[in-house]
């Protein structure tokens, strides 16, 4: 069993504890914050930095949903925040693209933070198993960081 899925059964027979990973439909492997989506957002930021990385862009994703919602005809509050962080890792990159050349695809790299009725959520997706567990390894080391924060 590899540690992703091991991890996943740790959180769900322990009751999914403070900081312990989920997985949200197999897709992106999500962590509760206890504390506001400003502070989560503030955190995952400080974390990425100090992994010596540099954010690309930083996605106001909650913002243009709300935005737009009514122009496509929703009613649907998704998120009361929600943002996004872009960012790649140089040594990480090589390391996967090296195995790999079109894990490409994968890049860059992302963090959600996103706020929903008061629970906020730090993400990121569910990448394949095999060289790209790199990453996700990576990304575990920030958002864990961050929740600790």
């Amino acid at each position: 069993m590899n540690t992703k899925a091991l991890a996943v059964l740790l959180a769900l027979a322990t009751g999914a504890g403070f900081g312990a990973p989920v997985l949200a439909n197999d897709q992106a492997i999500t962590f509760d914050y206890d504390g506001t989506f400003e502070d989560a957002a503030f955190a995952v930021e400080d974390a990425i930095i100090s992994k010596g990385l540099v954010i690309d862009y930083r996605s106001h994703t909650g913002e243009m949903l709300e935005r737009t919602r009514e122009d496509v005809g929703s009613d649907v509050v998704l998120f009361d925040a929600a943002d996004v962080f872009l960012f790649c890792s140089a040594t990480v990159s090589r390391q996967v693209m090296e195995a790999d050349p079109m894990n490409i695809v994968h890049c860059p790299y992302s963090i959600f933070v996103a706020d929903q009725a008061g629970k906020v959520t730090i993400g990121f997706r569910d990448y394949p198993d095999g060289p790209m567990q790199a990453v996700e390894d990576l990304l575990t080391e920030i958002v864990e960081e961050a929740v600790s924060f």
